[in-house]
């Protein structure tokens, strides 16, 4: 039987799904790709990476952020069976995987080592789409970070966690982050891959080692874990706030699964009518 997308990425694939669990290519040879994605940011001050799971859906992203000053850098996931999409006009792509060469990546891996590549970082999911209000809202906010900042969507897992933090983290749904935060994370052993417990930079002493397994380990539970117990500055972002333009499996009842997320996001979502909701619907042309 052919393995589907979902299948790979939970075998062989689970190296590129940001998970230090999995991670077993040396620091070396990341920082080396990272600097040929370096080269490619030149001259761009205010990167917004754009995740490409499903053409229109990518395009029409890319354009809200040119809207709000910023730059699009698109990028993709091998696995997804699509590569670059169509490129807005000032948009950029970035082939994050043409070194590494894995079967699945994340978006989460030039995020969680944004200090190596990008001045200031923003990033989204690739299901969501927000009206022109929010992205302007959003965009002061990232504009107004400074110097080891960072603002997140902030999750408590469901309302029968919200007195739970064990199982609190900060979500990629929407996120900037500032290098200085990224680096800092790095060096603390937080961040926002999975399995931040196995994290190399993690304080190896034995309180340190029994504090971390207690907490949850999805991710971004590593930023949660770096503004609880190692000052991190976040600026949160409500979950309710993005809850009505993230169009995921937990937005619609009987959800229909696909061969990849790019193909459920055609089958459970009419992006014409999200579009037009949105008043966004020229943005589509």
């Amino acid at each position: 039987m052919e393995q589907t997308a979902w299948d790979i990425q939970k075998g062989s694939g689970k190296v590129g799904t940001g998970h230090w669990r999995y991670w077993d290519i040396p620091y070396d040879v990341l920082v080396e790709a990272a600097l040929k994605w370096k080269i490619q940011m030149e001259g761009i001050e205010k990167p917004w990476l754009c995740w490409n799971m499903n053409d229109r859906w990518c395009l029409l992203q890319q354009k809200l952020v040119l809207e709000v000053g910023w730059t699009p850098v698109v990028g993709w996931d091998p696995n997804l069976g699509v590569s670059c999409p169509p490129l807005a006009n000032g948009a950029i792509a970035i082939d994050f995987n043409k070194d590494l060469q894995l079967p699945v990546f994340y978006q989460h891996i030039p995020l969680e080592f944004a200090f190596l590549w990008a001045n200031k970082l923003a990033t989204w999911h690739s299901d969501l789409i927000l009206p022109r209000h929010k992205m302007q809202e959003a965009a002061r906010m990232f504009d107004q970070l400074k110097p080891g900042e960072l603002a997140a969507v902030k999750t408590y897992g469901g309302m029968r966690n919200i007195f739970n933090r064990k199982y609190h983290r900060f979500w990629e749904v929407l996120a900037c982050t500032t290098p200085e935060a990224s680096k800092d994370q790095f060096l603390k052993g937080c961040g926002w891959w999975r399995g931040f417990q196995d994290h190399p930079n993690t304080d190896k002493s034995e309180p340190e080692i029994a504090r971390r397994a207690k907490f949850y380990d999805d991710h971004g539970c590593g930023i949660e874990y770096w503004g609880r117990f190692y000052g991190g500055q976040v600026k949160k972002i409500p979950e309710r706030w993005i809850s009505k333009e993230h169009f995921s499996v937990i937005s619609v009842k009987n959800y229909k699964k696909g061969a990849s997320k790019s193909e459920e996001l055609d089958i459970n979502f009419d992006l014409n009518k999200i579009a037009n909701d949105f008043q966004i619907g020229d943005l589509l042309n």
